[in-house]
């Protein structure tokens, strides 16, 4: 075995102190992050208050949203009206669920499955930002939501 000096001994020190930083911190943060792209685009499809926060309850989704349903987000099989409920709905859903950390797989799941429509029918050009959006969800997906979730805190109360 060789003794590193200089410049490899010290990348070798960094990247031992650069894989000691916390997943959970990591996943909270892609959990968070990828939640909050779904987010903001399931508010642009629902009426809001004035302010433009919260959405109104019951949801309604705006007429803007079914006009690009009908014309720019087709999807086939499904009428446009349909798809746009279904979209608002998933995206606010699975957003709310990924950031406090419930359900998490099933929420990546399906946020997964609204990338890969949106790639194939929606916005193919766009596969740069939908290879990055699966990238965090497939993390969250194959790995859970880790500790700093509600999901954790159910693991750790089921296994001890």
């Amino acid at each position: 075995m060789t003794r590193q000096t200089g410049i490899a001994s010290l990348w070798i020190r960094l990247t031992d102190l650069l894989a000691r930083f916390p997943m959970p911190l990591i996943l909270l943060m892609v959990r968070i992050g990828i939640a909050m792209v779904f987010w903001k685009s399931g508010l642009t499809k629902v009426v809001t208050t004035e302010s433009g926060n919260w959405p109104l309850l019951p949801l309604q989704v705006t007429d803007g949203a079914l006009s690009l349903f009908e014309s720019e987000y087709t999807v086939p099989l499904l009428p446009h009206v349909l798809a746009a409920w279904l979209a608002a709905i998933t995206e606010l859903s699975m957003s709310a669920l990924l950031v406090v950390g419930f359900a998490s797989r099933f929420a990546a799941a399906a946020l997964l499955g609204m990338t890969f429509v949106i790639q194939v029918f929606v916005y193919p050009g766009n596969w740069p930002d939908h290879l990055f959006w699966a990238g965090a969800l497939a993390l969250v997906l194959t790995r859970g939501a880790g500790p700093v979730s509600l999901d954790g805190l159910v693991r750790s109360r089921l296994i001890g």
